[in-house]
């Protein structure tokens, strides 16, 4: 029997650490993206400050879908079927900042303490952030397109290909 230690501040590859550096805020996207489907949660862009001098991103933070607030409806007051509401002020955050010298981003806010129920393994692929089609996949949509199919009649030939929905 072989004894394992514990220790207490290993994180998987996956988990953002505070001054963790991406080379671009496409790497930190694809990253975060990354960590929202290991941890079964969905995943928003919130703001980007823009440089006036050069325009380049100097700071930016990327949230859990939760976070925030959805503003009052404008709508009629009497509406029969109001949206469920889907905000749950979660905390979630991570917030990535231009280092000038060495041209890379470096995380310097990090929480990741949800304050609702997360999606489980099985459908953390159904979230918004986590659906992706291959480049097979999109070449037929193309063709499809390309063709004068119908995106419904191409979406039942691409189901029959599969074997069902």
């Amino acid at each position: 029997m072989h004894f394992i230690p514990h220790r207490e501040n290993v994180n998987p590859i996956w988990v953002p650490q505070i001054g963790q550096k991406f080379r671009n805020l496409d790497d930190a996207w694809t990253f975060w993206v990354d960590y929202g489907g290991h941890a079964c949660f969905e995943v928003r862009k919130r703001y980007a400050n823009e440089s006036k001098y050069d325009g380049k991103i100097t700071s930016c933070r990327f949230v859990c879908a939760k976070e925030g607030y959805r503003a009052r409806d404008q709508r009629d007051h009497n509406t029969k079927n109001p949206r469920a509401e889907t905000r749950t002020y979660c905390p979630v955050r991570i917030g990535l900042t231009l280092d000038r010298v060495e041209g890379t981003y470096e995380v310097l806010d990090l929480v990741l303490a949800h304050n609702h129920v997360l999606h489980l393994p099985q459908t953390f692929h159904l979230l918004l952030s986590q659906r992706r089609i291959s480049e097979v996949q999109a070449f037929e949509i193309e063709a499809a397109d390309d063709s004068g199919i119908r995106p419904k009649a191409a979406h039942e030939l691409a189901c029959r290909m599969v074997g069902g929905q």
